[in-house]
């Protein structure tokens, strides 16, 4: 289930299937131009950046957004008709796979406010639900998922640190569980292997950078 799987830095994590799918491109050193689907959870730098998305899509990439990006995306050249607009509590289908979205959001700090309707993903791909949690804390919902894999920030400050992340998972109980948003803006190396040492035994992990 971790078949395909890159992670660039910070949230910027590629997985090829079937289809090419990217979530919050950032700090991509190189053209692939070979999206078929990018996800965005937000509209932080780090997790919209059009130079790193102008990287990786190609001309019939469907771009999928909160509704506060669709002038951003709108400006990239992207055609209205490859733009889907998301808001958090539903079900979707974009070529051929299915997700939902959950709000992602701030408990404690203001970095993140729900009334934003950013996002977090649960996409099916290859029989296999992952779990792409955007900057959240460990909200109620959050506590809800049900995942294969999940993709967790634990740098801390804007976002989970690696303590909170850990309990979340232990909750969850995801196969595996993937640190990310560390290193970059905020969070060591250390974050990241600290996480990996609180999660329980039956649950795998990856550290990918």
């Amino acid at each position: 289930m971790l078949d395909g799987i890159e992670i660039f830095s910070q949230s910027s994590i590629k997985i090829s299937r079937d289809k090419i799918i990217y979530f919050d491109p950032y700090l991509i050193d190189k053209n692939y131009n070979d999206a078929d689907i990018i996800f965005i959870t937000h509209s932080h730098y780090d997790h919209f950046s059009p130079s790193s998305i102008e990287k990786v899509m190609k001309d019939d990439t469907m771009l999928v957004v909160p509704t506060d990006l669709k002038d951003k995306t709108l400006s990239l050249g992207v055609h209205l008709d490859n733009i889907i607009l998301v808001s958090p509590n539903n079900n979707y289908s974009v070529c051929g796979i299915s997700f939902s979205t959950l709000p992602a959001y701030n408990i404690n700090k203001p970095y993140h406010p729900k009334s934003n309707n950013w996002i977090s993903y649960l996409i099916n791909i290859s029989s296999y639900v992952y779990y792409i949690a955007g900057d959240t804390d460990a909200t109620n919902e959050a506590k809800e998922v049900k995942c294969d894999v999940s993709f967790v920030p634990v740098g801390g400050t804007y976002t989970m640190n690696y303590k909170e992340a850990a309990k979340l998972i232990n909750i969850i109980k995801p196969k595996y569980a993937i640190p990310i948003h560390y290193k970059t803006v905020v969070g060591t190396d250390e974050d990241a292997k600290n996480f990996v040492s609180l999660l329980d035994s039956d649950i795998k992990s990856r550290i990918y950078y």
